[in-house]
């Protein structure tokens, strides 16, 4: 295993020569960012005997998460298993732990739960952090078994890397999480509720014992510790938790497309390249296929525009779609998604059916874009000159304003008690 920290005063001249169409020396490749998209290429690459230097600007791989629990959806890009093609690439699914899950609960906005099921592996649970299970730090062990070099606390200019692996900058919505212990089984339940995840949703996860708890806010809000702690209130009054917290957790995400996914000869990759979803947030699928295009195509193996418009553009505008649509309806909105995936799951026999709809592209959707892009998305030229349309974190409604429940009140004050004895906060009410 090769990783080391290395003083940016100490690094040596990079020259990032590339040829955007994938003719490349045999120069060492450089890679800014050690999350999943850039140790993905970094292992890629690796494995095809380039010499590989990835820079991460924090002191581990994961140090950016909290111990949150994240999901790897399977209803996108193919309908084979993602794991498969991980597999297929030479990344292996066993170096970090992850919880199938077939079933869910779908909370609709009026308490009615449903429940989406298949006969395959509708999505994964993975913990993101720097613990040995998490999904953060099997990537690095690929990547340094592969021999791939990383350093981290290490400073680097994107201009001097290959291939920008680096994450938000900006933020267009963020959640709110607790992690907590419970005695309940392992379990994921899904909301949708205007009112306690304002444009979005909120979600229970329970994996071995540890639950978390999560609400995400796409519009502005003041005093936003009131969302998480009415939908804590919610769940405790729904399902047996027997809930002692741990910590309290969030993260932001930026969302938008680029004009261009290689620029000035370097290639973007997962948040870099704004390869994410827009409707559910759901983004490790997007990194890790977007980290290997990025290394087939210094392979000369594929263009990476190319692969990145054919096979994962389409997917990020649908979801782009589906997100303009959900912004304009309520709890009313919310209540038809839920019937109709539930009236689609009866006439199908697979809840995964109306999920691969929802992102399966077709003229109303072509018809829908110059709109979608027109009324959701603005304009902006970032720092490294690229041309963006990024989706603005949206202002507050007149339905925001709302006064605690008594049980809201209670969680509250139980989490203030909580952190005054050493309970942890990895994100404030100013990151918002």
């Amino acid at each position: 295993m090769r990783v080391s920290r290395l003083n940016a005063t100490q690094d040596p001249t990079v020259q990032a020569v590339v040829n955007v169409r994938g003719s490349m020396s045999e120069e060492p490749v450089h890679i800014l960012g050690a999350g999943l998209s850039g140790l993905a290429a970094a292992t890629y690459l690796a494995k095809a005997g380039r010499e590989v230097h990835v820079y991460e600007i924090r002191s581990d791989s994961g140090a950016r998460f909290d111990g949150d629990f994240q999901g790897i959806e399977n209803w996108t890009s193919s309908e084979s298993d993602f794991f498969d093609e991980m597999r297929d690439w030479g990344l292996d699914p066993e170096e970090f732990k992850s919880n199938d899950f077939d079933i869910i609960d779908l909370i609709h906005p009026d308490d009615e739960i449903t429940n989406p099921i298949t006969e395959g592996v509708a999505f994964r649970v993975v913990e993101r952090g720097t613990d040995s299970h998490c999904i953060d730090q099997g990537f690095k062990r690929m990547a340094t078994a592969a021999g791939a070099t990383i350093h981290y606390d290490t400073r680097r200019r994107p201009e001097d890397c290959h291939i920008v692996a680096a994450g938000p900058k900006e933020s267009s919505a963020v959640a709110f999480g607790e992690i907590f212990h419970t005695d309940h089984p392992n379990h994921v339940s899904f909301q949708l509720n205007d009112k306690l995840a304002p444009g979005a949703y909120s979600y229970l996860i329970i994996i071995d014992g540890i639950g978390l708890i999560c609400t995400c806010l796409w519009r502005k809000q003041k005093r936003t510790s009131r969302y998480l702690n009415e939908t804590i209130a919610w769940y405790e009054q729904h399902y047996e938790l027997n809930r002692r917290p741990i910590k309290r957790v969030g993260g932001k995400g930026d969302f938008s497309l680029p004009d261009k996914y290689v620029h000035d000869g370097r290639y973007y990759v997962g948040e870099a390249g704004g390869l994410q979803d827009f409707m559910w947030g759901f983004g490790m699928r997007y990194a890790i296929t977007s980290g290997v295009f990025a290394a087939k195509a210094i392979l000369g193996e594929s263009d990476y525009e190319v692969e990145v418009r054919k096979r994962l553009v389409p997917l990020v505008r649908a979801s782009a779609i589906n997100r303009f649509l959900m912004n304009r309806v309520g709890d009313r909105g919310f209540k038809l998604v839920a019937n109709h995936w539930m009236r689609n799951q009866r006439k199908k026999g697979d809840g995964l059916v109306f999920m691969r709809w929802l992102y399966a592209p077709g003229p109303l959707r072509l018809m829908l874009w110059p709109i979608v892009k027109a009324g959701m998305l603005r304009r902006k030229q970032l720092k490294d000159g690229r041309m963006v349309s990024r989706m603005p974190f949206r202002d507050s409604l007149s339905r925001d304003s709302w006064e605690p429940s008594p049980q809201a009140e209670e969680i509250a004050a139980q989490w203030e008690s909580i952190r005054k004895g050493g309970g942890s906060v990895s994100f404030g009410e100013s990151d918002a």
